[in-house]
């Protein structure tokens, strides 16, 4: 679908103005509104508000807006193209390497170079291009782990894309269980693991929590690799350690550096053992063993 841009230019502080009062007036309608500076000289900023099929509805309410600020501005439209502003978004995201592994979109499709590994991501609308530092760690730390334990068999929760699930399959060559409570992020993960060659280890299910059945039919996991939030994992940590075989390693991500002590405390006080924590960007991953 295509969108309208409806623009103006004003002053510094008359656009200021205007910018909150736009954003009171459409925050319900959850339009986006940008505002950027145009002529640093002049002193200029444009206003933008994106419409879709409400973009003359949306140029009323804002000239309502500059009559109840005492100004008279006139307001101009840019029709803008339909764009799968996703798939253009993923053009421009490069490789990231993450110890042996590289995370590309098929934009950027290239040979490996020797002991790589290469996975390509079409995210579409599931977390997970390699790109954030929950998922770089991630991958690192799995490849430590991969190089120094055998397991047989192990559950991404949470998987989102399935970059994890397939860099397991990769590398190590095990059965993935990969689960999320979204079935979007289920369809894109089977699709990505398809088009990495690794769908005969990684299976994918939707489940909403461990009660599935699935859980229990797969498990007990010798290694669990869990990419969500702190919370969920704090809340999660004696269901999730019980799913762990004895022995066996929890990669943990998708937490602050702030939150590293709560979520160790919650596993260690499941009887896990704390192994290594990498931090990248803000983000912490935590290794554990059970």
């Amino acid at each position: 679908m295509s969108q309208t841009r409806l623009y103006l230019t004003a002053p510094r502080k008359d656009a200021e103005r205007i910018f909150a009062a736009l954003e009171t007036e459409f925050e319900d309608d959850g339009l986006p509104l940008a505002m950027i500076e145009q002529d640093e000289e002049r002193d200029l900023h444009e206003l933008s508000l994106y419409a879709e099929d409400d973009a003359e509805q949306a140029a009323e309410r804002m000239q309502a807006v500059l009559a109840d600020l005492d100004l008279d501005m006139a307001i101009e439209r840019e029709t803008l193209p339909d764009v799968d502003w996703v798939a253009l978004s993923l053009e421009g995201l490069k490789p990231v390497r993450a110890g042996r592994f590289i995370v590309h979109g098929s934009h950027d499709r290239q040979t490996p170079q020797e002991g790589e590994i290469a996975i390509e991501i079409e995210a579409g609308l599931a977390f997970g291009t390699g790109h954030h530092g929950t998922t770089s760690g991630c991958l690192e730390m799995i490849e430590k782990v991969v190089g120094s334990e055998q397991s047989k068999n192990a559950l991404d929760l949470g998987t989102g894309s399935a970059v994890l699930a397939i860099g397991l399959a990769r590398l190590a060559g095990i059965p993935v269980l990969a689960t999320d409570i979204d079935p979007v992020a289920t369809k894109v993960a089977a699709d990505n693991a398809r088009l990495n060659g690794v769908s005969d280890l990684v299976e994918t299910h939707t489940a909403s929590g461990f009660d599935d059945p699935i859980f229990a039919a797969r498990g007990p996991f010798e290694l669990i690799v869990a990419n969500i939030l702190a919370g969920p994992l704090i809340e999660l940590a004696p269901q999730l350690t019980q799913h762990a075989k004895a022995g066996g390693s929890i990669i943990l991500s998708g937490i602050l550096e702030r939150q590293h002590d709560a979520v160790r405390t919650a596993y260690i006080a499941q009887g896990c053992r704390h192994v290594e924590t990498i931090a990248r960007e803000g983000w912490v991953t935590l290794y554990l063993k059970r």
